[in-house]
């Protein structure tokens, strides 16, 4: 029987930490379902929009070559997508582990038989980091923009 992993995100402003994330879980499932998290889940939840439009985000995750299927995740509670899908394994950040949240969905999935496994955070790169960098430059940048050329 196969193992069908479940891997949902925002998947906003894509970089590296995203596809670390990708690559791992693909390697460890035969199947990878790459649930790409709803403009109104994440407004929900993070309390802001993403910046890439949804559709626009879930283009670029279908195309990536680990993924088997991306799939639309309209569901703060991950276990919903566990009812939809039958996953054997959700790939998760390990920012997320212990959280009450986390907690919560470890015990549900424990009861169908699908479990949590947790992948390093990548803390050079997030999505809330390159938020952050677009919205506040550095004062070289600033400096730069200022002046100009002459």
């Amino acid at each position: 029987m196969p193992t069908i992993g479940y891997a949902p995100g925002a998947f906003d402003m894509f970089h590296i930490g995203h596809l670390n994330i990708l690559r791992r879980a693909s390697k460890e499932c035969d199947h990878l379902v790459a649930g790409v998290v709803t403009d109104d889940v994440l407004l929900k939840v993070k309390g802001r929009k993403p910046v890439i439009p949804f559709e626009e985000r879930l283009e670029i995750v279908r195309n990536i070559r680990c993924v088997a299927e991306a799939v639309t995740d309209q569901y703060e509670d991950k276990f919903r997508m566990w009812e939809r899908l039958r996953f054997d394994v959700l790939f998760k950040g390990s920012d997320w582990r212990g959280t009450a949240r986390a907690d919560a969905l470890e015990r549900k999935l424990s009861a169908v038989g699908a479990r949590i496994r947790y992948f390093s955070y990548t803390t050079h790169t997030s999505s809330t980091l390159l938020r952050r960098r677009i919205l506040l430059p550095s004062s070289s940048v600033l400096g730069e923009l200022e002046v100009g050329p002459t």
